[in-house]
């Protein structure tokens, strides 16, 4: 009987993680709730209660939470029109996608988009400067799924590890979630990014096809905590970088960057999401 019920658990993961993917990769199609029970193989009568069991939202939460996100970096990294990047979240009124925007972000698209680009320093002319601390980060070991492309496209990924970790009664117990960031996005072409989406998990869990392990060790790091979007990491790594870094005595190590996720996406509003960035630094 355990066999069995692991059985239909993975099954059912697998099938749900088929329509995250559908849905990240058709954001501009049609999603209804017929056309993704169709690509989950289940009847859409109970698609909704078994997507959202594994998935811990539903399939609506997810669609609103991917375009509001591609709205964000839409906002912070093109001139296109708010009325255009609305029509394209799904919003038939630039009214209601302010209202939609606003209550997620923190603040209204034009305002959301006049703080990021360029970057504007607060008013009293004084950079918000957050605190940046050394400390030993004490290792851990992650079941990790590859991504490639934008950074800012790797929730897509982060949604199919969930889906991949829920199927297995990995999130009975709290984890910790992890983004391992391998290049620098100033100098090489978004198409050739690499990074990995990864859970904690314990040495011995089995992985599925597609699954990495993947250790951090304990290292010597430089953290800094950002609070708000993800679409806002960039101005965050800008200050790490640019002005701690050069002013600390301090060299990085040969070890990439990685963020923690200390809160989930899909539970906070993005204004409240909080996200520790660690420098790995040479002893």
């Amino acid at each position: 009987m355990t066999r069995t019920r692991t059985t239909t658990r993975n099954d059912y993961g697998r099938r749900v993680t088929r329509v995250m993917a559908y849905i990240s990769d058709h954001l501009d199609e049609d999603l209804s709730l017929g056309r993704l029970a169709e690509i989950a193989c289940f009847s859409p009568h109970h698609f909704h209660r078994i997507y959202r069991g594994i998935a811990g939202e539903t399939a609506s939460d997810t669609i609103r939470r991917l375009r509001l996100h591609r709205a964000a970096n839409e906002l912070a990294r093109s001139d296109r029109p708010i009325e255009r990047i609305a029509r394209r979240a799904g919003y038939g009124s630039v009214e209601a996608f302010t209202r939609a925007f606003g209550a997620d972000h923190g603040h209204p698209p034009a305002a959301y988009r006049a703080r990021l680009t360029p970057f504007h320093p607060p008013s009293n002319g004084d950079p918000v400067m957050l605190p940046v601390t050394i400390k030993t980060f004490p290792g851990v070991s992650l079941a990790a799924l590859e991504h490639r492309g934008e950074y800012q496209t790797i929730g897509h990924s982060f949604d199919r590890l969930a889906a991949w970790a829920a199927s297995r009664g990995l999130l009975e117990s709290p984890r910790r979630w992890f983004g391992i960031y391998y290049d620098d996005p100033a100098s090489v072409p978004a198409v050739l990014l690499r990074s990995e989406a990864a859970v904690e998990v314990d040495p011995d869990t089995p992985l599925g096809e597609g699954m990495i392990y993947r250790k951090i060790p304990a290292t010597r790091a430089a953290s800094i905590v950002h609070k708000g979007p993800y679409a806002e990491l960039e101005r965050t790594y800008r200050q790490l970088y640019g002005e701690w870094l050069p002013a600390s005595g301090e060299e990085p190590s040969d070890r990439p960057c990685f963020e923690h996720y200390i809160n989930d996406a899909r539970v906070v509003p993005p204004s409240e999401l909080l996200t520790e960035i660690f420098l790995p630094l040479k002893d």
